[in-house]
């Protein structure tokens, strides 16, 4: 999730807040189809395709009708609300004895196993988007970014790189809402609600603790966004901890 808020924020300068509603997307299509016996895997494509649909809906009210990125993602963020509530079919789903993506690696699920698989998603993610944005095709969406009017001047066509990168950013919130079901057991409708706080606030600390080393590297800049989240997280914990009796 924060590698995709990254995407929109640090190199769109777009702040996405469909976030809200493509993380309990990819939760409730995730829990419907695991209690209805669907392979893990195949579940993972199908939340990845209905994350990347809720950004594209985000993508084209912005570049094509020329609304406010902001509000673009209010508007798809309202509507994923019952579309994830049609989707559930009520408001809170157990997952009671559902294969899920820990399982189907080892069948015996324990702490270990289920941080290993995350450790795996994370490096995997990291290397995938590092190589991703030193592409052609991620240039291209560094450079509609950076200067919309120049990557216009040289052919590049902003308004279809905008709606990929929220695709694709949204594509990581519902994969962050995929492994958050598995591992909590319960998808709820109410569980993508303020999820965008917690993504911004690691970029925004990841991108603190970069300034420290005074360096601006682009493979630096995405592990530091994960850096961030861990940090977040910690400061979380700790302020909670103060709040108890």
């Amino acid at each position: 999730m924060c590698l995709g808020i990254f995407l929109t924020l640090k190199i769109f300068n777009i702040p996405d807040i469909t976030t809200d509603g493509s993380f309990t997307l990819g939760g409730a299509v995730t829990a419907v189809m695991l209690i209805n016996n669907y392979n893990p895997l195949i579940t993972l494509l199908v939340v990845l395709l209905a994350g990347a649909f809720a950004g594209i809906i985000t993508g084209i009210v912005h570049a094509k009708l020329k609304v406010n990125a902001l509000l673009a993602g209010i508007l798809t963020m309202t509507a994923l609300y019952s579309v994830n509530l049609m989707i559930m079919g009520r408001s809170n789903i157990p997952l009671v004895d559902a294969q899920n993506i820990f399982s189907f690696f080892s069948a015996d699920s324990n702490s270990q196993t289920e941080g290993m698989v995350l450790m795996f998603f994370v490096l995997f993610l990291l290397l995938l988007m590092g190589w991703l944005l030193h592409t052609d095709f991620g240039i291209a969406m560094r450079t509609t970014g950076n200067n919309e009017m120049m990557a216009r001047a040289v052919g590049i066509n902003t308004s279809a790189m905008k709606v990929y990168g929220l695709a694709l950013a949204n594509a990581l919130t519902a994969l962050s809402g995929y492994m958050m079901v598995q591992y909590q057991g319960f998808v709820d409708i109410n569980m993508g609600i303020g999820i965008v706080i917690s993504g911004l606030g690691s970029v925004m600390i990841g991108e603190a603790l970069l300034k420290i080393l005074r360096k601006d590297n682009l493979w630096l800049q995405i592990i530091f966004v994960v850096i961030g989240a861990i940090a977040f997280r910690l400061v979380l914990a700790y302020a909670l901890s103060w709040t108890q009796p």
